[in-house]
């Protein structure tokens, strides 16, 4: 039998030769083709969008920015009711009340004014995303009044914030009962409570009264400390509705 002779060296190199030219002739018609598309679709006109379905929406003409220019001006299309001022929503002292203090609070601050417990409730606010809070106090008459704003970020945190109130004001320490719905706001957004009597020998009887309500990522928690006992469910869901009024 014959041996298979091996192909000279010269035609291996031409064969090579003619598959990269193939290879190339066939890339270079790909990107002709697609350089062709293009210029083919730059010359036709271009083709006119559906109309709005709202043609007449509402937009403030741009300014040029001055001393007046404020954040809220420059985002007045992201603006939201609930990014005013939050200190301005809340109730102002009455006249010839005592001790009125009103403003904003650092989560310190609240912590400390807000908690039995600063040390646990600092964290607890970190976690919880507050944004701000905002207070305003009084004396009047035998009444001490605290109301404080509390905006989170997201309004699932104002939703665990409220909610944990029903877990806790039960108990003797606090109200020592499961308190009751306010006239008028949906029982899933808001409750009121009113303490027992709480009596200590030699000092005055105390009863203290709180309403917690949350609007969207904001939470109402107005405090009552009345030092002769005779606080009522009436002052303290006329106090809140004067407040809600405000949000």
């Amino acid at each position: 039998m014959e041996q298979e002779q091996p192909l000279p060296a010269s035609r291996i190199r031409a064969g090579r030769r003619a598959a990269l030219l193939v290879a190339g002739a066939l890339v270079l018609g790909a990107v002709a083709g697609t350089v062709t598309g293009y210029a083919v679709q730059y010359g036709r006109p271009p083709t006119p969008l559906p109309p709005l379905a709202r043609q007449d929406l509402a937009m403030p003409a741009p300014i040029a920015a001055n001393d007046a220019t404020t954040q809220r001006t420059i985002n007045a299309n992201r603006w939201d009711k609930a990014d005013e001022d939050l200190a301005k929503k809340l109730l102002d002292a009455p006249a010839g009340a005592q001790d009125a203090e009103s403003g904003y609070e650092s989560p310190d601050e609240f912590a400390t004014d807000g908690f039995e417990r600063p040390a646990g409730g600092f964290p607890s606010l970190i976690d919880g995303r507050v944004r701000r809070a905002a207070h305003v106090s009084w004396h009047e008459g035998n009444d001490a009044i605290d109301i404080r704003l509390i905006q989170f970020r997201e309004r699932s945190g104002a939703q665990r914030y409220a909610s944990g109130f029903l877990d806790f004001m039960p108990d003797d320490d606090y109200a020592g009962n499961s308190g009751y719905a306010l006239p008028g706001v949906p029982a899933e957004f808001g409750h009121a409570w009113l303490s027992k009597v709480k009596e200590k020998p030699g000092y005055l009887p105390l009863r203290y009264g709180e309403a917690v309500v949350r609007r969207g990522d904001i939470v109402m928690d107005i405090k009552i400390v009345n030092k002769r006992a005779d606080l009522s469910e009436g002052e303290i869901n006329a106090l809140a509705k004067r407040q809600l009024e405000r949000l």
